[in-house]
């Protein structure tokens, strides 16, 4: 879940042991799968309840706990955030359509530990300007993970992020929401903005685990806040794309501990939908 910009000083962030790594891991992998439930079912006419419920059960049905429901009054176990919605999309009854782009969120809590990992799933319908602005965004979150590598500092996550959407592709790159810290608690510090200076923010140290998630519009970077106080749009109505993982800070390559293989084999065998993957 995209944590509001706040340009905090990341006073307290907290460096994980291996096996606290390790169980932040099993809750990632949990809330991959759950996204993977919901990739199988997807199709028009699935509503965006009907899809929560699935995850709401799954996650009860393993133990866990839906980290997203009664988060600061938030009503879902998933964030569903379709076409012009950035994030934070509230479950309603409005039935998918076959040109949809649907962005599903999810977070679990398991042992004590949190997960968060995001997805963006195309109908067959999506045309091919939008599918290459999924492709970009997802290449370009592999682009900010090669940066969270031991002693180096949050500014060269988001510029590695900014640098090939903005400036090689001409997205616009949300500012008001931006990726975290995750641990024992959902949110925390640091903040990780997906735009940035080299060199810039937070030091960044082996164990710090981090949820880094791209949030592209097609169009501007403006967004709008719904009255709801969750739903964010784009305010041009262009689509916008998210995709997100949650990474472990080791000193040669991050380790990634959410695993989109779970998805991306639910998305190829179902024929409602497109596949997704990072371009070059």
């Amino acid at each position: 879940m995209g944590l509001f910009n706040t340009g905090g000083k990341g006073k307290h962030m907290f460096y994980k042991t291996a096996a606290e790594i390790e169980m932040i891991r099993k809750s990632c992998h949990l809330v991959c799968q759950t996204l993977a439930e919901v990739g199988k079912i997807l199709k028009p006419g699935v509503t965006g309840n009907d899809i929560d419920k699935l995850a709401e059960e799954f996650i009860l049905d393993h133990g866990a706990k839906p980290a997203f429901k009664g988060y600061r009054g938030f009503s879902g176990t998933l964030c569903i955030s379709f076409n012009e919605i950035v994030v934070h999309g509230i479950p309603t009854n409005r039935e998918f359509k076959e040109t949809d782009i649907i962005s599903v969120d999810c977070g679990v809590e398991w042992d004590g530990f949190f997960g968060d990992a995001a997805f963006t799933f195309p109908m067959t319908g999506v045309d091919e300007k939008t599918m290459e602005l999924l492709s970009i965004t997802y290449r370009s979150l592999y682009k900010g993970i090669e940066k969270a590598v031991h002693g180096n500092r949050v500014g060269d996550i988001s510029y590695a992020i900014q640098e090939y959407t903005n400036h090689q592709h001409g997205y616009g790159v949300v500012r008001e929401l931006v990726g975290h810290g995750v641990g024992r608690s959902l949110h925390e510090d640091p903040e990780v903005p997906n735009f940035g200076k080299r060199g810039k923010g937070h030091l960044i140290l082996e164990g710090l685990v981090i949820a880094i998630e791209p949030m592209i519009n097609m169009g501007r970077q403006d967004v709008h806040q719904h009255d709801d106080g969750w739903t964010i749009t784009t305010k041009d109505m262009k689509p916008s794309a998210h995709f997100e993982h949650t990474v472990a800070v080791k000193k040669r390559e991050a380790d990634i501990l959410s695993d989109h293989s779970y998805i991306l084999e639910a998305v190829k065998n179902n024929a409602a939908l497109q596949t997704v993957l990072p371009k070059n």
